[in-house]
């Protein structure tokens, strides 16, 4: 129970954000985390917003990666844009708030490039405990 690895490529297509978002809910149940606070809730949120990053300004499909072990989630989100994210202010646009949603609630989070393009990469505590997913100081 809370352990496993998943990798899955979605195409560029719409649909593929709820589709990613579904198999994260999926997968979190069936590896026992859904349970958890609000780890579920969190990871469909985020891996969401990097899915959408990846359509929108990669312009191209992406593959979805979900590590679980130890009391951590890290999900990851390749796709074939170089540019690596920048954390915007959320301010009252509708765009750029995803990095800044990444950056707020995961407890870590980075990007690093692959070849041709890039992983965005968040991990959430799955421990249960109290403070546990929370950033460290």
């Amino acid at each position: 129970m809370g352990a496993g690895h998943l990798s899955v490529e979605y195409g560029p297509r719409p649909s593929a954000v709820r589709e990613a978002r579904a198999e994260v809910r999926r997968q979190l149940e069936s590896w026992g985390l859904a349970e958890h606070g609000e780890v579920a809730d969190v990871a469909e949120l985020l891996v969401g917003e990097l899915a959408t990053n990846a359509l929108v300004h990669a312009g191209s499909g992406f593959r979805l990666t979900l590590f679980a072990a130890h009391g951590v989630l890290r999900c990851e989100v390749a796709d074939a844009e170089r540019r690596v994210p920048r954390v915007l202010d959320a301010g009252t646009g509708e765009n750029g708030r995803g990095i800044f949603l990444v950056d707020a609630l995961a407890q870590r989070w980075g990007c690093h490039r692959d070849g041709p393009g890039k992983t965005v990469w968040f991990e959430l505590g799955t421990c249960g405990a109290d403070g546990c997913g929370r950033r460290q100081p």
